[in-house]
């Protein structure tokens, strides 16, 4: 009996699904499967966007890592570069070849500190007489125009000091030596004088432009 009910039980399913289940090509049935298709589709491009948004965090990594590294690597030059400069310098100075020279400065560097004031920083050197100690005073004088007029600027008005003492100097190859000098705001400075007062011998001066002076390096030009 339980058996008759059972099977009789199934079959009304049956049949209701067969009444109330949409045809295969019933509209309903085209709508169900484009939506399963659409939410297939959907799945599909959020995957796709995932991978899109992994690979761009992956390749703005590696710019970021690729221009890091070139930085470095242009700061590594830079500094290999300034390293073979100096023992080049040394060399030159010292070396066993090295040409004699007396006591010379040899670079002037310029740096503003505001607008007014600026920082030297001047490199002297002698290998003349070996081992023999090279002393004195540094000042400088800087030449330029006020008012449309020329006009020099003596050490006394450059540190604001009327008997204002040289920079000391002292050493047997070379010595950078440093200071600060004050600029008035209407002066446009054009050349700027090194003056060296050795304890014994004589004074020795040299020029350079303030546009080379104002350059990482500058070269020396020997006054007359």
């Amino acid at each position: 009996m339980l058996a008759l009910v059972a099977v009789s039980m199934l079959f009304g399913l049956w049949g209701a699904w067969r009444v109330f289940a949409p045809a295969p090509d019933s509209p309903a049935a085209k709508l169900e499967d484009s939506q399963r298709e659409s939410r297939g589709q959907q799945r599909q491009i959020e995957q796709l966007q995932q991978r899109v948004a992994t690979l761009s965090r992956s390749d703005q990594i590696s710019r970021d890592a690729n221009r890091d590294l070139q930085s470095t690597l242009a700061e590594r030059d830079e500094e290999v570069a300034g390293l073979r400069a100096d023992v080049a310098f040394y060399e030159r100075l010292v070396g066993s070849t090295a040409q004699r020279r007396g006591l010379a400065v040899h670079s002037l560097r310029l740096q503003p500190q505001n607008d007014t004031a600026w920082h030297f920083t001047g490199t002297l050197t002698q290998n003349l007489n070996r081992g023999a100690v090279s002393s004195g005073q540094l000042t400088l004088s800087i030449e330029g125009t006020r008012a449309g007029k020329l006009e020099k600027l003596s050490w006394p008005l450059l540190r604001q000091q009327p008997n204002a003492p040289g920079v000391a100097y002292s050493f047997k190859y070379f010595q950078q030596v440093e200071g600060d000098v004050f600029l008035p705001p209407d002066f446009s400075p054009v050349r700027v004088a090194v003056r060296l007062v050795p304890r014994s011998g004589a004074a020795i001066e040299q020029s350079f432009t303030w546009a080379d002076a104002t350059r990482d390096v500058a070269p020396a030009t020997a006054s007359p």
